[in-house]
Parts: structure tokens; C-alpha cells; sequence
């Protein structure tokens, strides 16, 4: 009888305590959790970290199993980064370098405010260039906030904040540069012959929409490497709608639901992207393409494959990229 009440005491004393403090619960912290979310090699990891209502919505709409790939998707990228540190303790929260390049970014904690079962950690990203820092107009931050759930730190919201100081030297002589630049580019001419007003062409650059082309293409051969692992039998696809997000209710090798139906159209930012070269049943590799559409003056050609590596070419000629493109990083 003294045995049974003492249980009951005990267990009594457990529960007040997961009351007042249900983040002594887990072992893990909030920032271990985030780190184990998204940097795991263990499969179902991301899932685990979501919250159940969000898990109970994936899974009814059929793109649970999908995202229980996240981690494969997530060692892949790793080893072929080998530079990747992450912290769970400390100012920085993780770190990549390229030794090529001389490029380094620090995720950094900013803020880290645990009240009982929630926690909100605040990042921000700080560049260095040869061991020199590099300061940037926009300076985002992100807060991921955790909060327990079923003695598991679950991530329920994710905020994105831009801050621009106006009153940066730096950032002032930039706008102004940039301002003069078109100013000088788009100045008005007059032909001695005829007397008519011509505008000066734009120097050759890289439009500013190129960096979402080669987002689009890191979303593709993503897509890829998730759509090989779920299904072996076919490899990999060299049809874009095959890795389209909409269509069926449940995903299948003609309906993957791995990339957005704009994308998967073929034609994004001004750009056609193709898939070739799936040799082989099933395919064990490919070839991903994308160049301009219409006028290509100052635009890039870029090019990739299964290996995950994209070039690109200034010159927008195809051909170029694929025979000695610059790698991106």
C-alpha cells in the first residue's frame, strides 16, 4: 500500500513539474532540434519536427511521403559540401566555406529566448571574403519558433524580417552608383546624319533575374534526386511535368508534386529550361539545361546534371556552358 502511494506521489510531482516547465521534458534543446530538422541524414527527421496538425494536413493531402525524403535530399547536399560545421552551443549556429573561392557565411544566433515550452531563435548571416567581413545592404534575419509538443520541439513559425539601413554610407554610394550608371546608359544620343535621338545600349551584365534561373535550377535537380529515390524502377525523368506539383491526388511517376506547375511548364523568369540525356532503365543520369528566351544580350546560359554542379556561360551560348562553364556556388 506505502509502495503504490508513494507511485502516485511521484507521479503527481512528475506532472506538476512537465506543468511548470514542459521544456525539461525533452533533452534536446530548441536548437538542436532545429539543426536535427533540417541537417539530419536520419529519414522522417524533418516530419518529426513539424507540428501534428501540419503533419495530419501533409498527409492528407498526399505530400507527407514526399518531405519523408527531405532527409535524403539533405545528405546529398552535405557530402558534396564538405565544409558545412553546425554548433549546437555558441554565437555561430553553423558555418560553410569555400576554399575556391575564399567565401565564408556564418549563420549567427542573435537572439535565443526560451519561455517554458517555447523558443525562439533569431538568425542573421554574416559573409567574409578572404577573412574579410563584407557588409550587404540587406541584412534579413529569420526567428524560427519552437514550441513542445508531445515532449518533442516542434517548429511552428518561421518570421522573416529585412532590415535596410538608409543611413549607411555604403549602402548610399551604392544607390547613388547605381543611379549614375543608368542615368549614363540611357542618355540620349544625336546622329550627325540624321539628327535623331538613340538611346545607348546597356553594358553587357547578367540580368538581376538570374539568380532566381539558378535557384529554379537547384529546384529542378532537387526535384530530381528526390524523384530518382522514390522511384528506383524509373531513375531519373527527362520530363519536367513528371516532377509537377499539381494534377493527382496522390503522387505518382507522371505527377511526382516535387516542383511548382510554372516551373514544371518549362519556361520560368524569362528562361526554357529541358531534361535529356536520361540514358538507361532506370536513367542514372541526365542533363539540365536552361537558356534565355528571345533576346539573350548580357543573359546567362546554364547548365547542370546529376551530379548537382551548375555553370553557366556569360555569352548565353549553350554550348559554351557546357564545354567550360563557370561553376556557380
Amino acid at each position: 500500500m506505502r509502495r503504490l502511494l508513494a507511485l502516485a506521489l511521484l507521479t503527481v510531482s512528475a506532472s506538476n513539474l512537465w506543468a511548470a516547465n514542459p521544456a525539461q521534458a525533452t533533452t534536446q534543446t530548441a536548437r538542436q532540434a532545429l539543426l536535427e530538422m533540417f541537417f539530419s541524414k536520419q529519414q522522417g527527421t524533418f516530419v518529426e519536427h513539424l507540428p501534428a496538425a501540419t503533419r495530419a494536413m501533409l498527409e492528407q493531402s498526399g505530400t507527407l511521403a514526399n518531405l519523408q525524403q527531405y532527409s535524403l535530399v539533405a545528405s546529398q547536399v552535405q557530402a558534396q559540401n564538405n565544409n558545412l560545421q553546425m554548433y549546437d552551443s555558441g554565437r555561430v549556429l553553423l558555418t560553410t566555406q569555400n576554399p575556391q573561392t575564399g567565401q565564408k557565411v556564418d549563420v549567427v544566433v542573435e537572439d535565443d529566448r526560451l519561455h517554458g515550452g517555447d523558443d525562439d531563435i533569431e538568425l542573421s548571416f554574416e559573409t567574409y571574403k578572404d577573412g574579410q567581413p563584407q557588409k550587404s545592404a540587406f541584412m534579413p534575419h529569420l526567428t524560427f519558433s519552437m514550441a513542445i509538443e508531445a515532449g518533442v520541439w516542434k517548429l511552428n513559425e518561421i518570421s522573416l524580417t529585412i532590415h535596410l539601413p538608409l543611413n549607411d554610407p555604403e549602402l548610399l554610394k551604392s544607390f547613388a552608383a547605381g543611379i549614375k550608371a543608368h542615368a549614363m546608359a540611357t542618355r540620349p544620343s544625336i546622329s550627325a546624319s540624321n539628327v535623331t535621338f538613340t538611346q545607348n545600349p546597356m553594358p553587357a551584365r547578367p540580368f538581376a533575374n538570374d539568380s532566381g534561373v539558378s535557384s529554379a535550377m537547384r529546384t529542378i535537380l532537387t526535384a530530381e534526386t528526390t524523384y530518382a529515390a522514390t522511384y528506383p524502377n524509373v531513375g531519373y525523368t527527362c520530363t519536367l511535368s513528371d516532377l509537377d506539383g499539381f494534377g493527382s491526388d496522390q503522387p505518382n511517376e507522371h505527377q511526382a508534386m516535387l516542383i511548382n506547375s510554372g516551373l514544371a511548364s518549362g519556361k520560368w523568369h524569362g528562361y526554357e529550361f529541358q531534361l535529356s540525356g536520361c540514358a538507361g532503365a532506370p536513367a542514372t543520369s541526365f542533363r539540365l539545361t536552361g537558356v534565355p528566351i528571345g533576346e539573350s544580350y548580357g543573359r546567362r546560359a546554364f547548365c547542370a546534371d546529376q551530379s548537382g554542379a551548375i555553370r553557366s556561360s556569360g555569352d548565353g551560348n549553350l554550348a559554351t556552358c557546357e564545354r567550360n562553364g563557370t561553376p556557380i556556388q
